[in-house]
């Protein structure tokens, strides 16, 4: 099966949410959210963040949860556009980065925020200096906010397990998703649903199948593995140096799907497509829709039949 990309009006459409109906929403650059029809026929502006939208999550109402990498964890109201905040400071200061969310069947929120330092026009400067100052953090039904892990390597994706037994954070830098036990017998214990995936993870979301399916947005890099582990001045002075002359991501299209157990179920590389930087992914009924960081557009692939 072939990648069909569908283009979206604007920048950069991050992440992907799919409603039970099949209509497909993104976030670009510009601000905008932006409504793809299960056909593929019709595509709606329906709500402008004022900032940078990433990731996105629907409530079983059907208002989308908003990750903004300026304005903070926002909810859209779907029957006006509409646009409420719910987070955007934590323990009395402003978050930085915004990223990505899962919400629980209670309606909890688990949601990572980036880095302590650097925001969303400089995610390359915390990549390399590694500051591993991102955080995952949990909004509880009543409003109060606490931070559940600290000191992640640029903290990403979020996903629940099928059963909510843990919740699981991808670690950009470090090529790791985190798990923190939730319930059970190891409650309150932090360990790895993956290691040393083959490159660096961005979006993660639980699909249909019950798998948690995770981006890989760019390949190991030799380069940057290095300068990873060098002294904190030659990172810092890395990041000084022209765009054009930083590390930049390969062109690539690669997502993977692992069981709660961590096994890898599903290994999809397509890494000769016209699209490239797979950030955001999500199955649904055997549909992986894809979304990007840098193209304006969307992506699906169609799992093949067993």
């Amino acid at each position: 099966m072939t990648l069909i990309v569908h283009p979206v009006p604007g920048h950069g459409a991050e992440d992907v949410v799919v409603a039970p109906d099949g209509s497909v929403f993104t976030g670009t650059d510009d601000g905008s959210i932006v409504r793809l029809s299960a056909d593929g026929r019709r595509i709606d502006r329906v709500a402008h963040t004022g900032g940078r939208p990433l990731g996105l999550e629907l409530f079983d109402n059907g208002d989308l949860l908003v990750c903004d990498a300026l304005a903070g964890l926002l909810v859209v109201r779907m029957f006006d556009g509409s646009v409420e905040t719910l987070v955007t400071d934590v323990d009395g200061v402003r978050m930085r980065f915004c990223n990505n969310a899962a919400i629980a069947g209670d309606g909890t929120i688990w949601f990572s925020d980036s880095s302590l330092h650097f925001g969303i026009d400089q995610w390359k400067a915390d990549f390399v200096q590694n500051t591993c100052t991102g955080r995952l953090l949990r909004r509880d039904p009543d409003g109060t906010v606490t931070v559940v892990v600290e000191g992640l390597a640029f903290a990403n994706g979020v996903a629940l397990s099928s059963d909510e037994q843990f919740v699981a954070v991808a670690e950009t830098g470090a090529r790791t998703v985190v798990r923190r036990w939730l319930a059970g017998p190891r409650a309150g214990e932090r360990d790895y649903l993956v290691r040393d995936l083959p490159g660096y993870p961005d979006n993660i979301a639980r699909g249909t199948d019950g798998l948690i399916w995770v981006t890989i947005a760019s390949p190991k890099d030799p380069v940057v593995e290095r300068l990873q582990t060098a002294p904190l001045r030659v990172r810092k002075a890395v990041t000084r140096i022209p765009e054009k002359l930083q590390p930049k991501p390969k062109e690539t299209v690669r997502v993977q799907a692992f069981d709660d157990t961590g096994a890898l179920v599903h290994d999809v590389d397509l890494s000769e497509s016209v699209y490239h930087m797979v950030t955001g992914v999500r199955e649904h009924n055997g549909r992986v829709w894809m979304g990007s960081l840098h193209e304006p557009a969307i992506a699906v692939y169609d799992l093949p039949m067993k």
